[in-house]
């Protein structure tokens, strides 16, 4: 049996099953953020929803990537962090449309949706810490995943001070935030395609 490929195939579907539970999970959290971010008018929950259908863009590639060659693995890492910034620049444009023409973001909307959110997040860390120093495209959700956290507590946080100072303002910063987080992560996993690429 020292030719068996058992372990492999075990890790394949290993992997399998933890991205499609990210996926679904994202994928949900996704929806109640950007709904209830139009709904309560929360640049901070709607940058928080495309962070989350970022992270699931990320997951879906990662999961068409299980199995396949290291070449597939990273180009599909590349494109991964291309999607992210992408959407990272739409939200940018929505930042800037609310601060232009003005808002008003229910605090308690982001308050509880951003800890749902937290929630949501902690579980995806504990599914994916194993595979964090794995192949490229876990690394990849391990990086994103870790980034949730802060995005959400950066909504929390923004929820409160909209709800202390009566102001839009903190809502339109954590926003911003986001999309820089979302961005940085996104070059992150191209600089990461390109290291892994560089050393095949």
């Amino acid at each position: 049996m020292s030719g068996c490929d058992c372990h492999i195939e075990v890790t394949q579907k290993e992997q399998q099953r933890t991205l499609v539970l990210l996926l679904a999970i994202n994928g949900v959290m996704f929806v109640i953020e950007f709904v209830f971010g139009l709904i309560g008018q929360s640049t901070g929950l709607i940058s928080d929803a495309i962070d989350m259908l970022a992270d699931a863009l990320v997951y879906a590639v990662g999961l068409y990537a299980v199995g396949k060659s290291i070449n597939v693995k990273v180009r599909a890492v590349h494109i991964s962090g291309i999607f992210q910034i992408m959407l990272a620049m739409g939200v940018l444009s929505d930042v800037a449309r609310r601060y232009l023409f003005g808002s008003e973001p229910e605090s308690m909307f982001m308050i509880g949706f951003g800890l749902l959110a937290l929630a949501a997040n902690i579980w995806c860390l504990s599914l994916i810490a194993k595979h964090r120093h794995g192949e490229i495209h876990m690394r990849a959700s391990w990086i994103f995943s870790k980034n949730d956290v802060i995005a959400n507590s950066g909504v929390i946080l923004g929820g409160l001070l909209v709800y202390l100072l009566d102001s839009n303002l903190p809502d339109l910063l954590i926003g911003f935030a986001i999309v820089l987080i979302v961005i940085r992560g996104g070059i992150s996993m191209i600089k990461e395609a390109g290291n892994e690429s560089a050393s095949l």
